[in-house]
């Protein structure tokens, strides 16, 4: 999918041409130009050739009630990343899209931050993730669609800030995808000038933080970027965020067994969490190698530990583990693939 000439080819044709061009490609989801009826058929066989849509990609099977399913996207340069489209029970479709090509982050219980870095997405690259699956979404389901969009795949957004808020506001345009803003997320290991940069946007999405510990110490063991931005610092962004936005922040933690979900850790997490416009979201974990998953029993009680103290706190359902594409899994490799 290389659409770099469209806006030149347009250009020379009448303006209502951009307004069905933006309709077959970003809400219609076609693959292919022909199948644009509306414009002149010199037009369609020029865009054919010069603006392809095809977007090469692998999709893993999945046999679960839970029909989440993760694709593979290749990029022109050959580089893959992975997304992920969760279907739940009440026909809400979720797109997990990637901002980077693997991870530089490396924490120390996410498959991706193992795989490494290799580079960013362009806002063009991500958006290919989310056409994926509304073809996908067409071609299987007639009637449905994607109802949200969340930065939650590989990479770590907000270190590829220009390029994300650039996607975002692509998706949320009424002439494109038209996804309203508080139906799209965006998860950060603690960004604080990525954070500070959301606050001053026009755009109600959702943010989350990804936690995972309330010791100091043991946040620095599990996510090596808590070195550069403490807790005390990030807190207090999140502070400020809130204060200028009105909006609630999501604090996403792992549950890990044995490292992060004792009595004694859910005591200093109620510590630090219990304030207004604060959400806990317990995950379970999804196994990657080096960690093992806390018990559903441990959860439970860590839970009720926070609500006791206060906290308004969740439990995020498991979707996707059996295909590696929960929370931690992505990591862009080619395994057990049914080509589309």
């Amino acid at each position: 999918m290389n659409l770099d000439k469209l806006s030149d080819i347009l250009k020379t044709e009448p303006p209502y041409r951009f307004s069905q061009v933006n309709q077959a490609v970003w809400q219609d989801f076609i693959s292919s130009w022909q199948a644009v009826s509306n414009l002149p058929k010199v037009l369609r066989e020029k865009l054919e050739r010069e603006c392809p849509l095809e977007i090469k990609a692998e999709l893993i099977k999945n046999n679960n009630k839970n029909k989440s399913f993760k694709a593979l996207i290749t990029l022109a340069d050959g580089e893959v990343v992975e997304t992920v489209l969760i279907r739940q029970k009440d026909k809400r479709n979720t797109v997990c899209v990637s901002s980077q090509v693997g991870c530089p982050l490396a924490c120390a219980f996410c498959a991706t931050g193992q795989f490494g870095f290799q580079r960013n997405l362009t806002a063009r690259e991500i958006v290919k993730q989310v056409v994926f699956w509304g073809r996908y979404l067409k071609a299987e389901n007639k009637g449905e669609k994607i109802d949200n969009i969340v930065f939650m795949g590989m990479g770590e957004a907000f270190l590829n800030y220009a390029e994300f808020i650039k996607a975002v506001k692509f998706l949320n345009n009424p002439e494109t995808f038209n996804i309203g803003s508080r139906r799209i997320s965006v998860s950060t290991a603690g960004i604080t000038e990525g954070i500070k940069k959301l606050a001053g946007e026009k755009l109600q999405i959702n943010l989350a933080i990804s936690l995972h510990a309330a010791d100091e110490n043991l946040r620095k063991d599990l996510m090596p970027i808590a070195k550069k931005y403490n807790l005390h610092e990030l807190l207090k962004t999140v502070d400020n965020y809130i204060a200028k936005t009105g909006r609630r922040v999501m604090f996403e933690y792992l549950m890990i067994k044995e490292v992060n979900d004792s009595d004694q850790d859910a005591l200093k997490l109620a510590k630090i969490m219990a304030r207004p416009l604060y959400l806990v979201n317990l995950i379970p974990y999804n196994e990657t190698g080096r960690f093992r998953a806390s018990s559903r029993e441990r959860i439970e009680k860590f839970k009720k530990i926070l609500e006791d103290a206060g906290v308004a706190v969740t439990v995020r359902l498991s979707f996707g583990a059996d295909i590696t594409a929960a929370c931690g899994q992505l990591c862009g490799r080619k395994n057990n693939l049914e080509k589309i």
